[in-house]
């Protein structure tokens, strides 16, 4: 059979979704995430594999299944093969082809303006309307891999408005850390709890007849983001600023951005309202597209915020190019003090995704030794690598 275009499970799952949006289903971005995965562990090796695989991961009612068939017999037929065995007359219809017995004209209405109004999948033989739904299948799904794949320096102002409403919708977790409070277990191994066992035995006259065992409750651990926004980085910031204000909102993570000098933006950035969230962050900077100052932004947050606990055991993530004015010496000294609080420490350089890059600029060689991780976060995929590296425990 004709082989699939030559694009990524991720887009063409996005791609697919989006058609059936458009023809009226509730397709949830989290069930074009299972189809992604679906297409990743187990690539379509024909057509009905390709439909099941779909069907499973997109479908959730009966009364979905015309609109569903139609769009993907739309999309798919004449880029695969509907038969199983080619050129025989005889062979049963392919998988999802088979006509159905429709519901009444009232019922069947809102289906069939769905996919005539919205993604122009109709009911003519003539083959021009699957044509169309093809083009912009393998149109959308090139914009969507563009979106993702392209650096957010190269995106024009319409396409990094975009970006940015996908980058709100990033979960970032940390690992899990044990807490100093605890919880009845009933777990062999766990640790006795004497204070609980005591106030037991008192239903029994004192006596000890049930053993109460207790274990440490566990907690995510504290999450905080230092962004710099100097002028090297300006082309990063506005993403990078979206991605700070989606972890407080939603992780309670504490952000600071530094250029010059640093500035606490947690409480502007708390937010729901991403574009007042960062025309605040923006009024509270006074220092935005200045010099860099990454020992006097690091080691003032350490001076002034870490030691009194905001880094102790904190997964801290710093947004940086490594290009300052700093001695390097200093730099090394600041990144040397937060590595004794910091439980992990991620650094993303949107430089490392240029071809020949070394972290040969000055911040960045003397910020080095003390990461566990660094990566690119020059993109939205890169985006991805970044939040693998904080949910990463060190210790994993």
């Amino acid at each position: 059979m004709p082989d699939l275009p030559a694009v990524a499970p991720g887009p063409l799952a996005v791609a697919f979704t989006t058609a059936l949006h458009r023809a009226g289903l509730p397709v949830t971005p989290e069930r074009a995430a299972g189809l992604t995965r679906a297409l990743q562990l187990v690539p379509p090796v024909d057509r009905g594999a390709l439909y099941w695989a779909c069907r499973v991961s997109l479908v959730t009612d009966r009364a979905q299944l015309p609109v569903f068939d139609a769009v993907f017999s739309a999309v798919f037929d004449g880029l695969l093969d509907p038969a199983d065995s080619r050129g025989d007359p005889t062979a049963p219809p392919s998988i999802g082809s088979e006509p159905r017995t429709g519901p009444s004209a009232a019922d069947d209405r809102p289906a069939r303006e769905g996919p005539a109004a919205a993604s122009g999948v109709g009911t003519s033989s003539s083959g021009n309307g699957a044509e169309g739904e093809r083009e912009v299948l393998l149109a959308a799904a090139s914009a969507e891999e563009r979106l993702h794949t392209t650096s957010f320096a190269d995106l024009t102002a319409e396409e990094l408005e975009s970006v940015r409403h996908l980058v709100r919708r990033l979960v970032i977790g940390t690992p899990e850390r044990s807490s100093r409070r605890t919880r009845p277990s009933r777990r062999a191994g766990a640790r006795l709890d004497l204070r609980r066992t005591v106030r037991t035995a008192q239903r029994t006259g004192g006596d000890p007849v049930r053993l109460v065992h207790a274990r440490r409750r566990t907690q995510p651990r504290r999450l905080v983001l230092l962004c710099d926004v100097s002028g090297s980085m300006e082309p990063y910031t506005r993403v990078y600023l979206t991605l700070l204000q989606g972890a407080v909102a939603g992780a309670r993570a504490e952000a600071f951005v530094f250029a010059t000098r640093l500035t606490r933006l947690t409480r502007q950035l708390a937010i729901r309202n991403a574009d007042q969230a960062l025309a605040r962050a923006g009024a509270t900077a006074s220092d935005w597209a200045g010099g860099t100052r990454l020992a006097e932004g690091i080691g003032r947050f350490v001076a002034d915020h870490g030691r009194r606990g905001l880094a102790r055991g904190a997964v801290v993530v710093v947004l940086s190019d490594g290009w300052a004015r700093d001695d390097p010496e200093d730099v090394a000294e600041a990144m040397r003090r937060l590595r004794r609080l910091a439980h992990r420490i991620v650094w993303v350089n949107p430089r490392k995704a240029a071809p020949g890059f070394a972290p040969l600029a000055g911040g960045m060689a003397a910020a080095l030794p003390y990461c566990d991780a660094l990566v690119s976060g020059h993109s939205l995929t890169a985006l991805d690598e970044v939040v693998a590296a904080v949910r990463e425990d060190i210790l994993g």
